[in-house]
This record gives C-alpha cells, sequence and structure tokens, in this order.
C-alpha cells in the first residue's frame, strides 16, 4: 500500500509558543491558518502539523495523493481501496471512508499500543 506523505499531527497548548518552538529547530510554515488554530510545517522531509485544541492526542498522519511537498501526484492509491486492503487484512478501523464516493476522504484506525493513525485524502 502507498499511503501517501508522512507526517505527525500533534496537539499544542500554544499555536504561537509551538511555532516559534519549531521554527527554532529549522521548521517552516507551508499551510494551514493560525486564524483556524493549526499550522503545517516542515523541515526537509519532516512534516509536523500543530493542532490546537483540535483533538485529544497526537496523531500518526498519512496523506495519500500528496508528496512531501504538498505538491499533488498524478497518480496515487485511493483512501478508498487502501480502506479495503486494511479490511482484507482484518485491520479494524474506527472510522471508514463511504466507498460509493470519490475524492476527498479519511479514515482513522489505532495501532495495537493505542497510537491514533489518520489516513486524509483531501484530493
Amino acid at each position: 500500500m502507498k499511503l501517501g506523505a508522512f507526517s505527525i499531527s500533534l496537539t499544542v497548548k500554544d499555536l504561537q509558543k509551538s511555532k516559534e518552538f519549531y521554527e527554532k529547530l529549522g521548521f517552516s510554515t507551508i499551510g494551514g491558518s493560525e486564524e483556524m488554530n493549526y499550522l503545517i510545517l516542515k523541515n526537509n522531509n519532516a512534516i509536523i502539523g500543530l493542532f490546537q485544541g483540535m483533538f485529544d492526542k497526537n496523531i500518526i498522519t498519512f496523506n495519500p495523493g500528496f508528496d512531501e511537498s504538498g505538491n499533488t501526484l498524478d497518480s496515487f492509491e485511493d483512501v478508498r481501496e487502501i480502506q479495503k486492503n486494511l479490511k482484507k487484512n482484518n485491520i479494524k478501523l474506527d472510522s471508514e471512508a463511504d466507498e460509493t464516493t470519490s475524492g476527498p476522504a479519511h479514515i482513522t484506525l489505532t495501532d495495537p499500543d493505542g497510537n491514533q493513525i489518520l489516513i486524509d485524502q483531501h484530493v
């Protein structure tokens, strides 16, 4: 399976303070909106999302259809195909994409240690 661009989505208490911290580590903002309480930052191939007040725990995130620079790929494995493969391998999903639709959708699952995983397709 090709899951798409990898990032970690961090729940933060103070978006501005977290942004300043990660900028000191060499990250720069490539997306998001402070007004909407989230920012996407990048340092080489490392991508992190900073999210204030949106969820309780950090989340491992994959974005089918995007590369590490946020560019849309010409060809990629749709989240619904990923979902079918996971179900075929007896992976329990916490939420599912509607397989009768196309375009943006997401699925969520939890690994054996309780880490949340989001597979979030924007295209």
